[in-house]
């Protein structure tokens, strides 16, 4: 008998608890909310805002829906060892995260409560849903390979730290875990992520990996090395048990056929996870499905915004139970991180509600607006999928912003495009992922009719590792950070130009 098989039935449980999902939503959403409230009562947080007389929803509701601009104040605070302000005790661990206008970055409080009962309860779950889906698996036999970015001290208070969420996780995992992942702790919280890279590369050349973790434009780029150091092109030939991938923070779709081309292996599945800064809110609990399981017993209440409602004074806010399918939300959360009715930026379309289950479509900011297109990154990664299949081309990264208005005062997309493998020409390229887009985005096809709004998208190629040179130049190598895909302005994608030679 394998230690898999020993293992498996210690899930058991969790995989009955999941399946009230299907039918005990509201109650199981309630519940979460009411142990959140009646935890912080006597915060700073809720004695401002009367949590004592809260006791459904409906009441709930009117509190303000909070940014990261109106808690900056009381988080930085919390960083300088003040507690009990938005979540009871003192908060020692921040996830630092992209910036707001306002600021280069933003720190995430990650409370005790919350690193367990939202983020360590998503790696479990993640396991647990992987093995309930494979019942050949072999997962414990070998080691996991996680991939992680570095912490740094909090101002000068005493066991503080701030630092990538992954960094975070590493820090504080049960010793026992270490047993069963490589690189060790030190390596794995390496600031400089060529070191790091290499070192992970050699370090775990030798270890029977059955299963890896992280974002995968930065594992791809240490699963290259690694082969390059064994001499192959078959990942397989270094790791022949390895059968998953955990991965999140950043769509797969273009990274798909290139982790296809390096393993080669019928045994390999890919499972996509939602976990955040913020909290970890989804799993794809079915490979066949791209839509992802929405995590609803967890520490996080969940409330969402129509997307054509984001930008009013006051817009209208639904709990989970009332979400409409196939309607693009901008997601709110209440948790035991101290983030209460928090727009954490990201955009999510349903696609189920027996259980509860959605595609990530975009940012609340990373989106084309600039003509009334409305393009989303899920618009964009279908595009890029089609004119891929169409054309032969594998895609690496990529940034697209509007051109407000050229010499000949026309107005249009640009992409830049870094390429794995080449189309079998640009201009074809170009031509599908206009077409589908036009297909996908009823919005898109509107402005592009006759011409007259929007000029054919423009294609511009990146010459090789333009964007690891840029995110190198901006300090973004490794950890959380990833390119911008759409953007409603220039600002990035004038600075990728201007380094595209």
């Amino acid at each position: 008998m394998s230690i898999t098989s020993i293992i498996r039935p210690f899930f058991s449980a969790r995989w009955r608890a999941i399946d009230r999902y299907a039918t005990q939503t509201e109650s199981i959403q309630r519940e979460v909310l009411s142990r959140l409230i009646k935890k912080a009562e006597q915060t700073e947080w809720g004695t401002k805002n009367n949590f004592q007389k809260i006791k459904d929803y409906e009441a709930f509701q009117h509190l303000p829906i909070q940014t990261y601009e109106d808690i900056k104040h009381d988080v930085d605070r919390m960083r300088r060892g003040e507690k009990d302000i938005l979540w009871p005790g003192k908060v020692i661990w921040y996830a630092k995260s992209s910036g707001t206008t306002n600021d280069k970055s933003k720190f995430i409080p990650v409370s005790w409560q919350g690193l367990h009962a939202v983020h360590y309860a998503g790696g479990r779950d993640a396991v647990a849903l992987y093995l309930h889906q494979r019942p050949d698996s072999q997962f414990f036999s070998g080691k996991g390979l996680i991939l992680g970015g570095s912490h740094a001290p909090n101002y000068n208070v005493k066991d503080s730290l701030v630092g990538d969420l992954s960094a975070i996780l590493i820090e504080n995992i049960n010793p026992l875990v270490n047993l069963i992942r490589v690189p060790e702790k030190k390596i794995a919280l390496l600031s400089d992520f060529e070191e790091k890279m290499e070192k992970i590369a050699r370090s775990s050349l030798h270890e029977n990996v059955t299963n890896i973790s992280g974002v995968p434009s930065w594992m791809l780029a240490v699963l290259k090395r690694v082969m390059e150091i064994k001499g192959t092109d078959n990942l397989a030939d270094v790791w022949p048990n390895l059968e998953v991938f955990f991965h999140g923070g950043v769509a797969f779709t273009p990274y798909r056929e290139q982790y296809n081309h390096i393993i080669r292996s019928d045994k390999m599945k890919y499972m996509e996870t939602y976990n955040a800064s913020e909290g970890f809110f989804g799993l794809q609990n079915d490979w066949t499905d791209p839509s992802m399981l929405l995590m609803i017993d967890y520490d996080v209440f969940y409330e969402f915004i129509p997307m054509d409602e984001f930008d009013s004074e006051h817009p209208t806010v639904v709990p989970l139970w009332d979400v409409e399918l196939n309607k693009n939300y901008a997601m709110l959360i209440s948790s035991s991180c101290g983030l209460w009715r928090y727009v954490i930026g990201d955009t999510l379309k349903f696609t189920s509600k027996d259980p509860y289950k959605f595609i990530i479509s975009g940012r609340t900011k990373h989106f084309i607006n600039a003509f009334g297109e409305e393009l989303m990154v899920d618009n964009a990664e279908k595009g890029l999928e089609k004119a891929c299949a169409e054309t032969g081309a594998q895609v690496l990264e990529y940034t697209a912003a509007p051109v407000f208005m050229d010499k000949a005062a026309k107005c249009r997309h640009q992409w830049v495009i870094e390429f794995a493998k080449n189309p079998d020409s640009i201009e074809h390229f170009a031509t599908v992922l206009d077409q589908a887009l036009q297909e996908i985005n009823s919005d898109y096809e509107a402005k592009r009719r006759k011409d007259i709004t929007l000029q054919p998208l423009e294609v511009i190629v990146a010459r090789k590792d333009l964007f690891h040179d840029w995110l190198k130049k901006e300090g973004k190598l490794g950890g959380q950070h990833k390119v911008p895909r759409l953007s409603n302005n220039r600002e990035y994608i004038d600075k990728v130009l201007a380094m595209n030679h």
